[in-house]
């Protein structure tokens, strides 16, 4: 069975999949933003949008990393595209290691304004640099796993002329 097939649940059979059918490989399908004006989110969509738990979001927000969410009259936080914005750009710096002190200050940096364009790019630099040095340790440490599994594919290969020279004897 390939990508592009299904296999019929009640028959057991495959079948060039119809073009109507989801991709299964891709994951669950991410809802449509409300268009500005209307972005209005409940805790519980943005879940489902950043993959991010309820609990982490408002930890976000105690810290100082989400600080200026709209609420309800009913005090419930409604998050805007906005915010669904801030929060993909806070999901890629914890992709990059950066600590969490260092996006609270960065956070910090853009609400006091345009002044801190400086400070916040030497942050955003530094985290880059940081970013580079990690991706030059993970290519040397996968040159060294390249080499360990050439290593065993080749005594695998040899192991496997070695049984059939004995079987043949």
């Amino acid at each position: 069975m390939t990508v592009l097939e299904t296999t019929d649940a009640t028959t057991n059979t495959t079948a060039p999949a119809s073009p109507v059918t989801a991709d299964s490989c891709a994951g669950p399908r991410q809802p449509e933003r409300r268009p500005d004006g209307q972005d209005r989110y409940t805790i519980s969509e943005v879940v489902v949008f950043t993959g991010l738990t309820a609990h982490t979001l408002r930890w976000y927000e105690r810290i100082g990393l989400m600080p200026h969410i709209d609420r309800s009259h009913t005090g419930q936080r409604r998050y805007s595209n906005r915010d669904l914005d801030w929060l993909d750009l806070v999901g890629k710096l914890r992709l990059t290691g950066m600590p969490v002190a260092d996006m609270v200050r960065y956070a910090e940096l853009v609400r006091e304004g345009d002044h801190t364009y400086g400070e916040r790019f030497e942050l955003l630099e530094s985290t880059r640099r940081a970013v580079l040095e990690r991706i030059t340790e993970l290519q040397d440490t996968l040159a060294v796993l390249d080499r360990k599994i050439s290593f065993y594919a080749e005594a695998d290969l040899d192991a496997g002329l070695v049984r059939e020279v004995e079987r043949a004897r």
